[in-house]
Formats: structure tokens, C-alpha cells, sequence
């Protein structure tokens, strides 16, 4: 298990991902799950996994390589090769159906869940930045000013706080903070994710970006808004009126 986050605004992208995979609760390990793919002045794609760690890794290899084409396997793109954002999520579907497919007959037979999905988040040269969720069948959908956010992996823990906090509109580094937070919380609630965690950060129109960086249990903003978080909950809670409700006592 594992939980990204999207968060796309006014002034650019935020994207995380958390590192933690295991197969058991004595077998756990760290996989980067964030990848970064770019022509330096001309693109930045922010490419976040979850599911199945041999399939993703696939498509990142051929992402890599070059996926080729359907009609003609001589003929083979990267993702640093796309033309536009529309492009770029439709080689991230083609090779993710390709990797499943590989993958399939031995992982079907074994039992085992070859499921995987994206986040794909970019700009390309002077075309619009965008965000894109791309399904385990290789389909997408695109991020929209009404829900400036997508999630994958372990999502329902963190979702509530983007649900109330996030909006087109709102400074980028205050959407990197809720992001934060939403990881936070979905780390409290389930064991399967865990630091540390990579987030990175694009300006819009900056074609390169303005942070990229690994928080691990030393990092010393990550510890503080953790407890100011957890205090202020716990303050807000307090702060609300009990119900007004009577109970046995009062008949």
C-alpha cells in the first residue's frame, strides 16, 4: 500500500509520495515512488506510482527506454519525448497496459494483485500545466479547478482534509502544507504508509523545479507540524459546544 497526492493551483503543482512497500509486518522496505522526468528549461513531468511494485517498475523502465508503438514495435517514444501533457498520459497508459500484460499469465496464476495507477503532473514548454490520474487499465482522467486535487493508493485518511482545505486559488506552499498534513493523518491511521516521503514542487511557467526533497523522522518541520496539527484538533475539539442533547441522567 502506499499514498500520493496531486495537489494542481493557480501557481503550480505539488506532487508526494510516500517510500513504504511491504509484504508483511516483518518484511517492510523503501521504494521511491516519485519519479522525475525532464529537459531542463523545456518540460518537467512528475510521474507518482502506486500498486503493484514489479509492474510500476516496469512502466518507469519503459518510460525509460521508450514505449513502443503498437503498429510498429521498431518505432519506440519516451516520456521526456512527448509533445504535450495529452501525450505524455497517453504513453503512461500505453505502458501500463504493456507492463500488465507482461506480467499478467505469472501473477494471475500466482493470485497475486497486479493492479497499479498514476499521477502524471507537468508542463510542457508553453502549453498548459495539467494533472492526470491514469487507471491500472491504462485510461485517464484530468484534474479541474473544481477538485484541484487526485489521490492514489491509501486515500481515504487524507482525503477529508484536502476535501476541506484545498482550493484552486490558495498560495502554492500553503497547498504543499495541507499536503503534508493529509499525509500525516493517512500515516496515524494505517501502518502501510510510512516515511520517509518525497514531494516536489513546480511553478507554473518555471519549466524547472523549485523543490525537490525526501523528509525522513529527522526532519525537523515535518516533527513540529505534526504535534501543531495534533494540538490544534485537539483545541478545536475542545473548543465546540457539547451536544445540547439530554441524556438518562436528565429524565
Amino acid at each position: 500500500m502506499t499514498y500520493c497526492c496531486g495537489i494542481l493551483v493557480r501557481e503550480g503543482l505539488v506532487m508526494m509520495a510516500d517510500t513504504r512497500t511491504n509484504a508483511g509486518l516483518d518484511n517492510i522496505s523503501t521504494f521511491r515512488k516519485l519519479h522525475i522526468f525532464e529537459r531542463r528549461e523545456e518540460m518537467v513531468l512528475l510521474l507518482a506510482s502506486a500498486g503493484n511494485l514489479s509492474v510500476s517498475q516496469g512502466v518507469i523502465h519503459l518510460l525509460d527506454e521508450g514505449v513502443p508503438d503498437p503498429t510498429d514495435e521498431t518505432i519506440s517514444t519516451r516520456l521526456v519525448d512527448a509533445s504535450s501533457m495529452s501525450v505524455a498520459a497517453h504513453l503512461v497508459g500505453a505502458a501500463t497496459r504493456r507492463a500488465r500484460a507482461q506480467a499478467a499469465e505469472g501473477m494471475e496464476q500466482s493470485g497475486v494483485n497486479f493492479d497499479v495507477s498514476f499521477l502524471l503532473g507537468g508542463q510542457i514548454g508553453g502549453g498548459a500545466m495539467r494533472l492526470f490520474m491514469i487507471y491500472s487499465a491504462g485510461n485517464a482522467i484530468e484534474c479541474t479547478i473544481d477538485t484541484p486535487y487526485f489521490q492514489i493508493g491509501e486515500h481515504k485518511y487524507g482525503k477529508p482534509i484536502l476535501d476541506r482545505a484545498i482550493s484552486f486559488d490558495m498560495d502554492l506552499y500553503d497547498a504543499l502544507k495541507i499536503g503534508l498534513i493529509s499525509m500525516d493523518s493517512t500515516m496515524r491511521s494505517n501502518l502501510s504508509v510510512g516515511l520517509p516521503l518525497d514531494f516536489a514542487l513546480l511553478r507554473r511557467d518555471a519549466l524547472k523545479l523549485e523543490l525537490s526533497i525526501r523528509v525522513d523522522a529527522s526532519d525537523a518541520y515535518f516533527r513540529d507540524l505534526r504535534e501543531q496539527w495534533s494540538k490544534a484538533l485537539k483545541a478545536a475539539h475542545t473548543a465546540i459546544p457539547r451536544p445540547p442533547y439530554g441524556g438518562l441522567q436528565d429524565r
